[in-house]
């Protein structure tokens, strides 16, 4: 029984996915999926690379999710997994490539600047 690691990163949010031959169960932070993220558009989200192989039924998934929010951890581990696919069969590269599950995202948040509310936003001009 081998283990595959792969790393996701979106924004500030980091996942380390550990992808075993199992039956599905895809565990968070020692939590279910739907518990973690219990919104069904972030479930279909991290579930993507999956279905587009037709192989959520044959991989279990335990995943350490750290940082950011909880939409930059669900594309960050929709990465994770499409990186770990890809390390088990190589053939699956083109079909997650093509979907764009493969591209890591590289927007981050713009620093704040010295002498304004915000990093491009400036106070409010005043004449008088």
């Amino acid at each position: 029984m081998e283990i595959i690691h792969a790393i996701g990163r979106r924004k500030a949010a980091v996942a380390r996915v550990f992808v075993t031959p199992g039956n599905g169960a895809i565990t968070i932070n020692k939590r279910e999926l739907s518990i973690y993220f219990p919104s069904t558009i972030l479930q279909y989200v991290v579930k993507q690379p999956l279905n587009k192989l037709g192989v959520a039924e044959k991989y279990d998934i335990r995943v350490n999710l750290d940082g950011g929010g909880f939409k930059g951890q669900a594309e960050a581990l929709r990465l994770a997994i499409a990186r770990a696919l890809v390390k088990m069969n190589a053939e699956d590269k083109p079909a997650l490539k093509s979907e764009g599950f493969l591209t890591r995202d590289p927007r981050e948040v713009e620093r704040k600047k010295p002498g304004r509310p915000k990093a491009r936003k400036r106070f409010q001009f005043s004449k008088r």
